[in-house]
C-alpha cells in the first residue's frame, strides 16, 4: 500500500489537480491514505483535502507523519503534479520488486524549454519521490519532503508525471 504526501501552501486549485488524478489509484486499492502538510494556507487547500478525504496537518513534525503514514511506501508530491499513463501498474509493480527510492520520469509533452533545462535546476520534488516508509525515517533531517529527495538516490520509474510547474503556469495570466 502506498500513503501519498503533499506539502502546500496557498495551492488550493493545484492540489485539487493532483488528488484528481490519484482517484483511481485509490480505487484500484494501491492508495491507503493521502496525507496534505500546510504551510498556512489562506486559501481554500482545507476544503479541498477535506474533501477529497485526505489528512490535513497545518502544525506537522514529518518524522511524526512518516511514522503515521498507513502505507510501507510513501509518495512525495507537489502540488500540481499529475502521474499518467499506466502509473498504477507501473508503481505496484516497483513497489512488489524494489527496494530503492525512485522518481518517475518527466512527461514527454511537459519538456521545460532547453535553456531553462539547462540553467534552471529541477526542484527536489518535481519528478515526485517514491521511498519506503523506513527509508524515509532514516533520511528525514529536517522538516521537509524536499530534504529526503535531496537525500536519497533514486531510480528511474517508466511511469511518467506532469510536473507541478504546469499547473502553474496555467495560472499565471499572459502578460501583455
Amino acid at each position: 500500500m502506498l500513503t501519498i504526501i503533499l506539502e502546500t501552501r496557498n495551492n488550493e486549485a493545484e492540489l485539487a489537480q493532483s488528488l484528481s488524478a490519484l482517484v483511481s489509484a485509490a480505487v484500484e486499492g494501491l492508495i491507503s491514505d493521502v496525507i496534505v502538510l500546510d504551510h498556512g494556507s489562506d486559501d481554500g487547500s482545507l476544503r479541498v483535502a477535506d474533501a477529497a478525504g485526505c489528512r490535513f496537518h497545518d502544525l506537522w513534525d514529518l518524522a511524526d507523519i512518516i511514522r503515521s503514514a498507513r502505507g510501507e511506501w510513501l509518495l512525495f508530491l507537489e502540488p500540481g503534479a499529475r502521474p499518467t499513463g499506466r502509473w498504477i501498474d507501473d508503481v505496484a509493480e516497483y513497489m512488489a520488486l524494489n527496494r530503492e527510492p525512485a522518481h518517475f520520469s518527466p512527461a514527454r509533452l511537459y519538456r521545460k524549454p532547453l535553456l531553462k533545462r539547462l540553467f534552471i535546476r529541477p526542484t527536489p520534488l518535481e519528478h515526485g519521490i517514491l521511498v519506503s516508509r523506513q527509508q524515509a525515517s532514516a533520511a528525514v533531517r529536517a522538516n521537509s519532503p524536499g530534504d529526503i529527495a535531496k537525500a536519497l538516490s533514486t531510480r528511474r520509474l517508466s511511469a511518467e508525471i506532469i510536473p507541478a510547474w504546469v499547473a502553474t503556469e496555467a495560472r499565471t495570466p499572459l502578460r501583455g
